[in-house]
């Protein structure tokens, strides 16, 4: 068993974390998680109404008595979202931990406070982690380049990225991006996080709601299958390479490119309805990152997870104290250190 700050203080039994991904972050995957003793994040958004969100959050809590949060992504939008409709039905649901990710939480903070809900904010770099420390967020999931969905423009690998914010914030960090299995989960803990936040992971699990092609696609995938899209638009997503993101990046390479000239390709709707339902893996646009990798099999949540924490300690203990009780004999023998 670990605990850390981030367990004692979100009252998690373990230190892994399922963050929000559109589409897939339903009642059917999070109930599962937080029975492991993770913590996982309802998408708020992928309900497509407050209602709809409120009803969500009761489903689940149906499905579970362990804590699980919502997670609300703040991003312009070409059609308005009722951001604060969305707010209130997390309140009026009773959740007591948010993940907020895009922009600025600020504006939502004090009525989330109100209510005695833990904010975690999401974010890429250390200097936004920094400032949204200064709000008053309860803990910081920041992510490394290596993930799926947006990693920003700074491209900073998770091996300095964790570290650097680290030193910098003094609430709960969580390490995103790379993490698929133990040994990241090791490093991360190694490296000044207090927990470890996973995706790509989750979805290639029994309970996630997606088709089970695209389960597979991400075992047969390796960590060079994903493709970086809107680079040049500043607002860089990775995702699954594939036919579609392959076209993306062709167009998207024309010096007089505009966004519109690949709108249709990308649209969320699309990638939703044809890969995630139907199970075309090359019919959209999908997130998916680097630790694909990683990741060989499709366990259930509760295997994945049991196993994820088993293997950590085994590793701590035979691999890295066997290392320290190594360099204690080689230091009383002759030739071996002073």
């Amino acid at each position: 068993m670990f605990s850390t700050r981030f367990t004692e203080e979100f009252g998690i039994e373990h230190p892994i974390v399922c963050g929000g991904m559109t589409g897939v972050g339903t009642a059917d995957l999070i109930a599962p998680v937080a029975n492991a003793g993770a913590l996982g994040f309802i998408t708020a958004l992928t309900q497509p109404t407050p209602d709809a969100l409120l009803k969500e959050i009761q489903r689940c809590r149906e499905m579970t008595d362990k804590p699980f949060g919502v997670n609300l992504t703040i991003l312009p939008t070409i059609n308005p979202v009722p951001y604060d409709e969305y707010r209130d039905a997390i309140i009026e649901g009773g959740v007591k931990i948010v993940e907020t990710a895009g922009n600025n939480p600020e504006p939502h903070l004090p009525s989330f406070k109100a209510a005695g809900v833990k904010v975690i904010h999401k974010c890429v770099a250390v200097r936004h982690a920094i400032k949204a420390e200064k709000l008053g967020v309860d803990a910081i999931s920041i992510d490394g380049f290596e993930c799926a969905g947006h990693p920003g423009e700074d491209d900073i690998p998770g091996l300095v990225l964790f570290p650097a914010a680290a030193d910098k914030v003094n609430i709960p960090l969580i390490a995103s991006g790379g993490i698929a299995e133990a040994r990241g989960m090791v490093a991360a803990l190694a490296l000044g996080a207090d927990a470890v936040n996973m995706g790509t992971r989750f979805m290639a699990t029994v309970e996630a709601p997606i088709h089970e092609n695209v389960k597979k696609q991400i075992v047969a995938n390796d960590e060079r299958q994903t493709d970086l899209l809107y680079r040049k638009f500043h607002n860089t997503a990775r995702v699954a390479k594939n036919a579609v993101s392959q076209e993306v990046v062709k167009i998207s390479a024309q010096p007089e490119a505009k966004f519109e000239d690949i709108a249709h390709l990308v649209a969320g709707a699309r990638g939703r309805k044809n890969v995630m339902e139907d199970g075309d893996v090359d019919g959209g646009i999908w997130s998916a990152g680097m630790a694909q990798g990683l990741i060989n099999d499709i366990p259930t949540v509760a295997e994945l997870v049991s196993n994820m924490v088993a293997e950590s300690e085994r590793i701590i203990r035979e691999r890295l104290e066997g290392m320290l009780s190594g360099a204690s004999r080689m230091a009383g023998t002759p030739g071996g250190g002073s």
